[in-house]
């Protein structure tokens, strides 16, 4: 999960929901079976390190093979370059000719854990106090065993859907440069995930912390990310000779131009929905002034106050920042290279190109090159803010969450959604599973998932499916 979420809990507490209504003990037959789905999921390690993508989709396959799935249903996939990163694409058929399949996605891989630094095994599903501890699952392995689990309930109960269903799960989400599978059935097995629109991470709850949900959101666009290397070179030499042309402090100078740069402000139909709603309530005054640059963009009063707001800020614009620096090659020797990186991240509709042309030109120093690192990742422009996707999310919501809010939002960093945006297949995070203030330790230390969470995101995540397949 490369995002930060937009957290809710600040502007919607008004509309708290406890999440102790939905009591999941004692378990049901069909809950008993996909906590063994879900066990199965994240003891299999899938670290870019030590584990298998591979596995899991086997595994996977196998789960759905035992329940009817037959070998013409279940496409495995991997490179010889990467024979442990690979994937596997799923399709329950529909029964209209017409009607475009709906594309579920989840990446398999997770980010490193090590067992020293951990309380429990990150990779034993240990339930306590409420909780399940595993690594992976929240980010986003209880999330792919609900939509392995919703095929394996369609086909249980041999439903007929209008639209074909399709579930892709890849490797390669969580290490930039790493093999991407859906990168890779993208630009050579289009064909495989074609479909009308995608359901993806991204989305999801919030609660207080004190066991209460206080708002679900839906991830409709996101950024993408660049790296640039600046680097300045000069003869350099003796530290006792000083000259003006020194490459460090070229670089300096131009690293002081981006610090003071502010890219212009921009909205799309997505942020300008979530700065109204988001904003009418959290009755400060920040909220108002989310409420006002939503009516109106230009309004530099209310963009000052917002501004103040390190997310909102980084959500209203491309930003750049200096993350890495290196200079020089002796204590007493004038440099004769210096080095830093920029990263940046990318408003919607922006290319890689345009960003690094615009630093060039904000730099203005022939003597600073300014090269984009790989990955080059697409930038597609934000799917639109769609009532036939919004809709059932909403109206089934109000079923498991009466009174609380639903608001769209923009990611400020990325998922995999971006390479299918690039192919024209929208793509949506979802609400549902619901995540603690702190994030629940993903990426961190004994990441961690409340257990009614699953359980009751499951059988939204099942509803929403339904209706969108039927």
């Amino acid at each position: 999960m490369n995002y930060i979420s937009a957290f809710l809990v600040t502007s919607v507490t008004l509309f708290a929901v406890s999440a102790n209504t939905f009591a999941a003990d004692p378990l049901r037959p069909d809950q008993v079976e996909f906590r063994s789905l879900l066990q199965e999921l994240v003891e299999t390690n899938t670290t870019l390190s030590s584990g298998s993508c591979t596995l899991a989709a086997e595994r996977v396959a196998a789960r759905l093979k035992a329940v009817g799935f037959d070998d013409s249903q279940l496409t495995l996939f991997s490179v010889p370059e990467f024979p442990k990163e690979g994937g596997l694409v799923a399709i329950y058929p529909g029964v209209s000719e017409t009607a475009k399949p709906l594309l579920l996605i989840g990446h398999l891989d997770v980010v490193e854990a090590k067992r020293e630094d951990w309380v429990r095994d990150p990779f034993k599903m240990i339930e306590e106090n409420g909780y399940f501890y595993a690594r992976g699952i929240a980010d986003m392995k209880a999330h792919i065993a609900v939509w392995v689990d919703t095929l394996i309930r369609f086909k249980k109960l041999n439903h007929k859907p209008k639209r074909t269903v399709k579930l892709a799960l890849t490797c390669g989400e969580e290490t930039n440069g790493a093999f991407n599978g859906i990168e890779w059935l993208a630009a050579n097995q289009r064909e495989l995930i074609d479909a009308e629109f995608a359901l993806n991470e991204g989305g999801g709850g919030d609660t207080d912390g004190k066991g209460n949900v206080v708002g679900q959101s839906i991830q409709v666009g996101e950024k993408t990310f660049a790296n640039y290397r600046l680097e300045t070179r000069n003869p350099g030499g003796h530290s006792s000779v000083p000259v003006p042309d020194n490459a460090i402090y070229q670089l300096s100078h131009a690293l002081t131009k981006i610090e003071g740069y502010q890219f212009p402000l921009e909205m799309t139909e997505t942020t300008r929905n979530y700065f109204a709603k988001s904003g009418a309530g959290r009755n400060n005054e920040l909220g108002d002034a989310m409420v006002a640059l939503a009516a109106n963009p230009a309004d530099k009063a209310s963009e000052a106050i917002v501004n103040n707001d390190p997310f909102l800020h980084s959500n209203l614009r491309t930003t750049c920042v200096a993350t890495l620096l290196s200079g020089g090659h002796a204590a007493n020797a004038l440099p004769q290279r210096a080095r830093a990186n920029v990263n940046c991240r990318i408003f919607p509709g922006h290319s890689i190109e345009e960003i690094r042309s615009t630093l060039a030109n904000l730099i203005n120093d022939d003597g600073v090159s300014i090269t984009a690192l790989a990955p080059v990742r697409p930038s597609p422009p934000s799917p639109p803010l769609d009532p036939k996707i919004t809709g059932p999310i909403e109206r089934i919501a109000a079923k498991y969450w009466p009174g609380i809010p639903v608001i769209a939002s923009m990611a400020n960093g990325y998922t995999d959604a971006t390479f299918l945006g690039a192919v024209g297949i929208p793509t949506y995070g979802i609400p549902g599973i619901w995540y603690d203030p702190d994030g629940n330790g993903a990426h961190g230390l004994n990441e961690r998932m409340e257990v009614r969470s699953i359980y009751v995101g499951r059988d939204y995540m099942f509803e929403l499916v339904k209706a969108y397949a039927d």
